[in-house]
Parts: C-alpha cells; sequence; structure tokens
C-alpha cells in the first residue's frame, strides 16, 4: 500500500472513516456511493482520496476484503459455498467462485481441500492508526457498579486493531437477542494486558443480572468502581487519539492512578453503527 505520509490529517481521517465503515459492513451490500455519503464526501473525492492513501480503488479493497475473509473461513473448514458467497455480497455460487479465481487464482474448493489460504495473497485490513491528541481536560468523576455484561471478545495488539469492526460486525445479529439488556445501545470493553502487552477487546451487551451461560458469549461481572469520564465526539476511528491524551496528558497532569480494570466505552444514543459517528464515551477506571 501507498504511504500516507505525504496526506494532511483530514484526507488520513478520511481513509480511515472509510476503511471503518467497510470493515463494520463486510456482510452487506456497499457501494461507492453509499461510502461517499456516509463520510460526508462526494464519490469522487473519496475515491481519490482512498487511492491515494491506499494504492488501490475502494471497491476493489472491498472485494478483496470480503473475498480474503471467506478465503479464511474456506480454509477453516466452511462447508456451504453458497452461504458463503451471499454473505460475500454475491448473488450465487458461480458469482462467487469467478470472482474468487480471479482474485486469487484458484477456485473456493481447492482451498477448503487444502485447508489452508498461506499460498493465497490475501487483502489485509488497512492501517487505521490515528494521530493528534484533542483535549480531554473536561472529564467528569463517576462512580458506577456493580454492572454486568454478555458479548463476544477478540485479542489485539495496539498495533493491529483492524478486526474490532468485523468483530462489531460479528456481534451486532446477536445484541438483539440477548435477554435482561440494560440499555438498548452496546458497550465495548478493554479488558488486562497480557505478557506480550496485548488486550482482549469486548463487544457487549450490559445486562440487568449475572446472565446465566449463553452458547458462544462471554460473561463479565464488573464490580463498583471510580471512573474518569471523557468524551469522544469524532469519528470512532480516530479513538485512539483521545486515548494517547488520557494517557499521556490528562492522568500524569492530574496525577491521577488508573486502577487495572476494565474501560469501557459507552456509545452515546446518537451513535450510528454504520457511519461510526455520533460520540461515545470512555470510562477509565481510577483510584
Amino acid at each position: 500500500m501507498a504511504s500516507t505520509n505525504g496526506l494532511d490529517e483530514r484526507a488520513r481521517v478520511l481513509t480511515r472513516k472509510a476503511v471503518w465503515i467497510i470493515e463494520r459492513n463486510l456482510a452487506r451490500p456497499l457501494t461507492l456511493a453509499e461510502l461517499a455519503e456516509a463520510c460526508g464526501v462526494s464519490p469522487f473525492h473519496l475515491a481519490h482520496a482512498f487511492g491515494e492513501a491506499t494504492g488501490q480503488s475502494v471497491m476493489r479493497y472491498v472485494r478483496g476484503r470480503r473475498l480474503s475473509e471467506a478465503a479464511k473461513a474456506l480454509a477453516d473448514g466452511a462447508r456451504d459455498i453458497l452461504e458463503l458467497a451471499l454473505g460475500s455480497g454475491y448473488g450465487s455460487h458461480e458469482a462467487f467462485s469467478r470472482a474468487f479465481r480471479n482474485q486469487f487464482g484458484i477456485t473456493p474448493e481447492a482451498v477448503r481441500r487444502q485447508g489452508s489460504a498461506a499460498t493465497l495473497d490475501l487483502v489485509p485490513a488497512f492501517d487505521m492508526a490515528d494521530e493528534g491528541e484533542p483535549d480531554v481536560a473536561s472529564a467528569r468523576i463517576e462512580i458506577a457498579g456493580p454492572m454486568h455484561f454478555v458479548g463476544i471478545s477478540g485479542r489485539y495488539a495496539f498495533s493491529a486493531i483492524e478486526g474490532i469492526p468485523a468483530q462489531w460486525q460479528r456481534f451486532m445479529p446477536a445484541f438483539r437477542d440477548i435477554p435482561d439488556k440494560c440499555e438498548p445501545i452496546p458497550v465495548g470493553i478493554s479488558l488486562a494486558i497480557d505478557q506480550d502487552g496485548d488486550f482482549e477487546y469486548l463487544c457487549a451487551a450490559q445486562v440487568s443480572q449475572p446472565p446465566a451461560a449463553l452458547h458462544k458469549f462471554v460473561r463479565l461481572s464488573v464490580p463498583e468502581q471510580r471512573y474518569a469520564v471523557f468524551q469522544h465526539r469524532g469519528h470512532v476511528v480516530t479513538i485512539r487519539s483521545t486515548y494517547a491524551a488520557i494517557w499521556n496528558h490528562w492522568l500524569p497532569a492530574t496525577g491521577g492512578t488508573a486502577c487495572e480494570a476494565p474501560i469501557l466505552e459507552q456509545h452515546n444514543p446518537t451513535f450510528d453503527p454504520m457511519t461510526g459517528l455520533g460520540g461515545l464515551e470512555i470510562w477509565v477506571p481510577v483510584k
């Protein structure tokens, strides 16, 4: 991919917005016009900004990402190729197989038989790292809990968070059926850092009581805790800028000490899961 060093911050943010929307919505039909509207620019503008930032066209990236995720599923033993085709935005087995062969030079059936996608030139998610440190001086202090959550988890390095939008995509179809929800809005939760410095991220629903065992879901109970609460008003893809300001400026400046406890991302009622706009609050546990 082409370097983004020559782009100004607005262009970098625009490309990250587009990537976030694509990764969050890989399983549904997407057009250049729809993506551009969600990003607040014209298709012409988005096509040029994305192409300069990544070295490829928007829709070629969409196709490559969908087919790459499909290839991984086939290597893991996915049996129903038609279902996989429909979930990748293709209307038939034939159309999917043709696009797959054009992308990778091999048929879906062959990848499933060999049980590996290691030899394929997969299209990775574009790095959505961002820069800048917003003002976080207006934090408020809240005491909340105990709280109970249920959701799905994934583990990430700070340098490779591209899979989080896809994790949300997997979670949201099941979110509406989770019983005893406290709020109609989901919560993102960052959990403990491991020996390698990686963290666990949970897409979750807050529930009114400790949940019973739920198939394929992680359960988490958080005791009463003191939190510093920060507003993140920009696009969700720039959230790392707010986190950087919290850890590098607010905590040192205030003499605050963060607790080794879950960090909560509470989406605002105005948050739009399609566009990533609408803002959220970051709840950092503090002593």
